[in-house]
């Protein structure tokens, strides 16, 4: 079914890793109507009502600097671009662009009600049921990698679980040469235990830069985030057709 609203778009602006660049380009100021395809009031409304809690590390080193929802505008889909300060690694490498993009998918229903969670961890879909209840979301350390809240670790795809990406918090020359180029995290310097600690929530909903109805947001992603950015896959079904099923759909205290 449609999105309700027109299609042809006008971007309504409520009051990856580190890129390769040769550009100091970084998300432009925001003033007035100015980001193509806006949303309407409704549909503005709805992404507020779907956006995710985020839950990060106590210690997370890098702020979320903007965020833009897009709604389909056939499918019900809204996808929540997180743009993140920078990434912990790879702040050495030449030429790089201090930013970190990731994307959070929700589908609803027909009485607008969430009923399936997406996310992006580090090339892959992660897919989780979520039906009628808050969306959540945890926030990895220093790459923010997103996983549907209760994620468990067996569920993860084999050489990208949480221990494997723990362990490349030990690369402390990546730590230490990133922070010659811009300031950053010099270790993670906690257990295993804490890494998987998820305790800081963040309301998207009270970030929203933009919300803009489109297919190809591309233009008003440009306008938001400044170029280049990662430049993601938009939507779940272009990134893949079978995503990881992760069984993360009740988070309890005890597990985080």
């Amino acid at each position: 079914m449609p999105v309700p609203g027109t299609a042809d778009g006008r971007v309504m602006i409520p009051s990856a890793g580190p890129i390769n660049s040769f550009t100091d380009a970084a998300p432009v100021p925001l003033t007035g109507d100015v980001v193509p395809d806006h949303a309407d009031s409704a549909q503005a409304a709805l992404a507020r009502a779907l956006a995710p809690v985020l839950y990060l590390h106590r210690d997370e080193p890098f702020p979320l600097s903007r965020v833009v929802a897009v709604v389909h505008p056939e499918r019900r889909v809204i996808a929540y671009h997180l743009l993140w300060q920078d990434d912990a690694v790879g702040a050495w490498i030449p030429h790089t662009k201090a930013t970190d993009e990731e994307i959070v998918w929700v589908g609803y229903d027909r009485s607008g009600a969430p009923t399936d969670l997406w996310t992006y961890w580090h090339g892959k879909l992660l897919h989780a049921p979520w039906a009628n209840r808050q969306v959540e979301v945890d926030v990895q350390w220093g790459k923010h990698g997103s996983l549907p809240r209760g994620t468990r670790e067996e569920d993860l795809p084999r050489g990208q679980s949480l221990k494997s990406f723990y362990r490349m918090t030990y690369a402390l020359p990546d730590f230490w040469l990133g922070n010659l180029s811009r300031k950053g995290p010099w270790c993670f310097c906690q257990s295993y235990g804490s890494y998987r600690q998820f305790t800081k929530p963040q309301l998207v909903a009270n970030q929203l830069d933009a919300v803009i109805l489109a297919n190809d947001p591309r233009p008003a992603l440009r306008r938001v985030f400044g170029t280049p950015y990662s430049d993601k896959p938009w939507w779940p079904w272009l990134m893949s057709p079978d995503p990881v099923p992760v069984r993360g759909a009740v988070a309890s205290a005890a597990n985080h």
